[in-house]
This record gives structure tokens, sequence and C-alpha cells, in this order.
């Protein structure tokens, strides 16, 4: 098959239009319409996942609708609450090896005592699943959950001084137990889902139904990719993405793109998509730090230069981005003073008038949804 040709520009419109934030605020029809949802809106700092429904122009909805739960990367996803079956399946690994690599070191003591990983993952489920017959708070339990586990299951905590349950097993499992995430609560509070019978890994992700498959959803909302990129996303294992590679994709080159060179692929389905470039609108958005559209694996296709890499993929303290039609041309920061909110942003990159009227315009926006006065906006 011959590999198309495509421009960096070509890429970076077709994911900001994929991840729909060309939208106008309040220009989606309801949660069906913010076509993220299928792959999971991370729910990372204040509001957040609420500030990335905003963006992609969902302003309102009700949240009885939604549910969240700790999936992808083991970090707090919100989905709709009637995909839930759906979901569950899409986010359980795909094989052995890919359950031992979502859980990093937390399969060694797992294999070393015979024990599968993947039976001693339905084993913590089983275990949350009878303990939280009512809403708990995260610690309580934790305590609980070590009680029950055998020392297979369990490691010695320096910071907390303490033994417990691994985290990437305490958090991966909870879906598959049958537990949602109270919204707002900190620390945690877990509860068991109405009407939801806990699958225990009954499912492999390579059972999930297309619209929610999470390899064919990377694609769908960061190709072109590679598999690397989408294991690397995923933190399952390249060969297991390999394997269950969508076959109906496409080779792509981004001939303009020196730190990303290479074949890469895209849905065939969303060819005409990524070539045909129309004209966008110059819509800017404050980005999480944690919003979808930052979070693909090809960094140097959204940043090129090493020294804004580095300020924006901060490992602590990281910055939100200022994007404009899917440029990131600068960096903001938010600062709370009781219910105030001060916005500072820096731009990389020359910017209009236009788009300094349009940060102003998000961040009083931004203090909206998170319950905020807007003090003031700096920088620029």
């Amino acid at each position: 098959m011959t590999t198309m040709s495509v421009t960096r520009a070509q890429v970076l419109k077709f994911r900001w239009r994929a991840h729909q934030l060309d939208r106008e605020p309040g220009s989606a029809a309801g949660l069906a319409d913010v076509d993220l949802l299928d792959f999971g809106v991370q729910d990372t700092g204040p509001a957040a996942a609420r500030w990335a429904l905003t963006n992609r122009g969902l302003t309102d909805y009700d949240e009885a609708d939604t549910l969240l739960a700790w999936t992808l990367r083991v970090s707090p996803h919100l989905y709709r609450r009637a995909d839930v079956a759906a979901i569950a399946t899409a986010s359980s690994p795909f094989s052995e090896p890919d359950a031992a690599k979502r859980i990093f070191d937390a399969a060694k003591p797992l294999t070393a005592a015979g024990i599968s990983v993947t039976d001693g993952l339905a084993v913590v489920a089983r275990e949350q699943r009878r303990i939280v017959a009512k809403p708990m708070v995260k610690g309580a339990l934790s305590t609980a959950l070590t009680a029950a586990l055998d020392p297979p299951y369990l490691r010695e905590c320096g910071p907390c001084g303490c033994v417990h349950c691994w985290e990437s097993s305490f958090r991966i499992v909870g879906l598959q137990a049958g537990l949602e995430l109270q919204p707002g609560t900190s620390p945690p509070v877990l509860q068991r889902i109405p009407g939801f019978r806990a699958p225990l890994y009954g499912r492999s992700g390579a059972d999930a139904d297309p619209q929610f498959s999470v390899i064919r959803n990377y694609l769908r909302f960061f190709g072109p990719a590679r598999p690397a990129d989408v294991a690397a996303f995923l933190d399952m294992p390249t060969k297991v993405v390999a394997a269950h590679w969508p076959q109906d994709t496409v080779p792509v080159e981004v001939t303009d793109a020196p730190t990303v060179r290479g074949e890469r692929f895209l849905l065939a389905g969303q060819l005409e998509a990524l070539t045909a470039a129309p004209e966008m609108s110059g819509t800017t958005r404050l980005l999480g730090p944690y919003d979808a559209y930052l979070q693909a694996r090809d960094r140097p296709m959204l940043v090129a230069d090493p020294a804004h890499s580095k300020d924006l993929w901060r490992i602590l303290g990281r910055p939100g981005a200022v994007a404009v039609d899917g440029e990131i041309v600068g960096t903001w920061r938010p600062k709370s003073t009781g219910s105030k909110l001060t916005i500072n942003w820096e731009a990389w990159l020359p910017v209009t008038a236009g788009v300094c009227s349009a940060v102003a315009a998000q961040a009083e926006r931004l203090a909206t949804v998170r319950g905020q006065t807007l003090n003031k906006v700096t920088g620029g």
C-alpha cells in the first residue's frame, strides 16, 4: 500500500477536530454528542473533566448520567453511565502480559507465588466488591483489603510506613469490582454502581465493541500513530498492541516534522478528514494539564522545541496549554485565593490581540466552571 505524505499542520488540524475542540460552548447536544467519552475524559485536577467537556461544546449535563472510575493508566476517567458495561470490557487487559505491564512491579510477587496476574487481579476485585457494601472512603477500603489479602498481593510502603495492597492493583480493579468513584471526593470515596453486575475480568479488552476499543480510539483521536505510541499511552506491551492492530489502517508519513519521521498509521475511514485540511476558525482554548489533546505520545508532533516541551510536560506542577487551532502557543497556570481565580499565561509564539481576548474569555468561563470568580488575567 502506498504511504501517503501529510504535513504536521494537517495532523494537528485533524486531531483538533477529532477532539471536537473547534466547537462553540453549548453547541454539543448532550453526552452522546461528545466523542471523547467513548475513550474516557481524565478527571485530574479541579473540575478537570467538566472543563474538558466545556471545551468540547458541552456546558450543561446531568452528573447522574456520568460515571467516574479508575481505568486507563489507573487514572480517574469520566464516562457515560449508560456505557459502563462496554467500558469495563474495553479497559480490561488483552492478555496476561498486558495485565502484568499495566500494574508494573505489583505483578512480580504474584508471578513469584505462581499466581497469574489476571487471576490475582480478579481476587482483588472480588474482595473489593465484598468489602464495599456501602460507600467507603479509600483509606478504610485499603485497611480492610489488606486484612483480607495474602502476602503476594501486598507491599511494604515506605511513605505510609505500613503494609497495604499495591496502589496500581488497588485502583485498576475498581470497575471490574463494579465500583465507581464519587465525583469531587478527596480522599476518594468508592461505591457500588447501581444495577451493574461486577464483571470480575470475565471479558478481555479484545472483546470490546469497536466504538470503545482502546487501540482504535487512540488512532481515532491521536492518529496517525505507531503501535509503540498506543502502547505507551495505554501502559500495554507493544507486542500486544501489534497483535491486536486494526486491519483497516493506512500508512501515513509526516514529511515536515523531522523529529517524528517514519511510517505511521491512521484508520482508513479518517483519511479524508486528515487530508481535507479545511480552513480553521482561530479557536483558542485553555487546555487543562491533563486534557486528552495533550496526552498523545508523539510529543514532538505537538511541541517541537525541547525547552517548551520540558515546561509543558513537567513531572510536578504541570501547567495547562494555550492552544489555537491545534497549535500550542503557550502555557497557563491558575492561582486561587478563596473564591477568586487568577490566570497567568505565557506565550511562546507571537499572538494576536484576538488570541489575548479569547484567553480572557476562556479564563472567565473556567472560573465559572470551577465555581469561582475571575480576579484577573496576567501575562501573555
